[in-house]
C-alpha cells in the first residue's frame, strides 16, 4: 500500500467520525451521550469480534496483549473524559481543546518515546489545522471556561494521542480488523456499567436502534479500520493531525444537512483546516524524506 493511500484512508476514517454528530440528531435526545458512546463501542466491537470468531479469522496466539490493553483503556477513558468535559465546559471549548491538543501531544509523545522529531511540514499543517479548528468552533459570544472541564479535555486529547501510538504497536503484529475488534470489545466491556447508570430512555426505539447501529458499524468499526489500516504506514502524529478532518466534516454537514448557519470566522476556520490537511497529504514525498533523515 502506498503512503499516499494510507493518508487517504485515515482521512476517510476521520470523515466518517465527522458524521457522528449529525447522526445523533436523528435519535431521541433523552439518551445520555455517554450511554450512546458505550453503545456504539459495543455494537462496533462485539459485531466485528463475533464475525471474526465465526469465520475463524482471528488468532490469539502471540497476540500483543500489552499494547492492546493500553489501547482499550485509552479509548474507554477517552469516552468518559470527552463527554464529561463537554458537559462541564461546553461543546465549543471542549471540542477545540480535545481535537486541538491531540496532534500536539502526539508529536511530543513521538519525540519523547520514538526519538522522532516533528518535521516542518507536520508543524505547519498542525498549526493551520488547530487555528482553523479554534476559529470554526469559538464564536464571539461570552464563554465561561471551566478549569476542570478544560483539564478533562486535555486529558482526552492526550489519551487519543496515546491510543494512536499504542495502536500502531498492535498493528505491527496483527491486521487492522482483528485489532479494532479486540480493542473496542474490551473498551465496550469497560463502559457497559455506564449503560446502567445513565439515562437510556429511547435507546430501544426504532430511530435509537438505527442510529446506534450506524454509529457502531460506520463511525466505529469501519472508521477505525480505515484509520488503523492507514496508521500502519504513516506516523501516529500525522494520523492524529489528519483526524482534524472530523470537525471539518461535522461543520459542513451541520450546514448542508441540519441547516445550521456559520459565521465568517467559522468559514475561515474551515479553509484553514482544509489547508492544514492538504499541506500534510500533498507533501508526502517531503515528509517521507524527513522521516528517513530522522531515523
Amino acid at each position: 500500500m502506498s503512503q499516499r493511500l494510507s493518508y487517504c484512508l485515515v482521512l476517510l476514517g476521520a470523515v466518517l467520525w465527522g458524521t457522528t454528530g449529525t447522526a445523533q440528531t436523528f435519535m431521541p435526545q433523552t439518551i445520555h451521550p455517554l450511554a450512546v458512546g458505550a453503545s456504539r463501542l459495543a455494537v462496533g466491537g462485539f459485531t466485528l469480534l463475533a464475525i471474526l470468531l465465526i469465520m475463524r479469522k482471528i488468532d490469539f496466539r502471540n497476540w500483543p496483549w500489552r499494547p492492546t490493553i493500553y489501547a482499550a483503556i485509552s479509548m474507554a477513558v477517552f469516552q468518559y473524559l470527552f463527554f464529561s468535559s463537554v458537559r462541564l465546559t461546553g461543546i465549543a471549548i471542549g471540542t477545540v481543546v480535545i481535537i486541538g491538543s491531540a496532534p500536539v501531544f502526539s508529536g511530543f509523545i513521538e519525540w519523547l518515546v520514538l526519538k522522532r522529531r516533528p518535521n516542518g511540514v507536520w508543524m505547519i499543517a498542525t498549526l493551520l489545522a488547530i487555528v482553523g479548528c479554534a476559529l470554526l468552533f469559538i464564536k464571539n459570544d461570552g464563554i465561561a471556561v471551566n478549569p476542570i472541564g478544560v483539564t478533562m479535555s486535555l486529558g482526552a486529547g492526550l489519551l487519543f494521542a496515546f491510543y494512536a501510538l499504542v495502536n500502531k504497536e498492535v498493528l505491527e503484529k496483527t491486521e487492522a480488523i482483528p485489532a479494532v475488534a479486540v480493542i473496542f470489545s474490551m473498551s465496550a466491556l469497560m463502559l457497559l456499567p455506564f449503560l446502567l447508570r445513565f439515562d437510556t430512555e429511547g435507546l430501544l426505539t426504532g430511530s435509537g436502534i438505527a442510529v446506534v447501529i450506524y454509529l457502531g458499524i460506520a463511525t466505529t468499526s469501519v472508521a477505525y479500520i480505515l484509520f488503523s489500516t492507514g496508521l500502519k504506514r504513516i506516523p501516529s502524529s500525522s494520523a492524529v493531525t489528519l483526524s482534524l478532518a472530523e470537525p471539518l466534516t461535522a461543520a459542513l454537514l451541520s450546514v448542508f444537512i441540519v441547516g445550521e448557519r456559520l459565521i465568517l470566522t467559522s468559514w475561515i476556520g474551515i479553509v484553514m483546516l482544509l489547508g492544514g490537511i492538504l499541506v500534510l497529504t500533498m507533501s508526502r514525498r517531503k515528509t517521507k524524506e524527513s522521516h528517513v533523515a530522522c531515523e
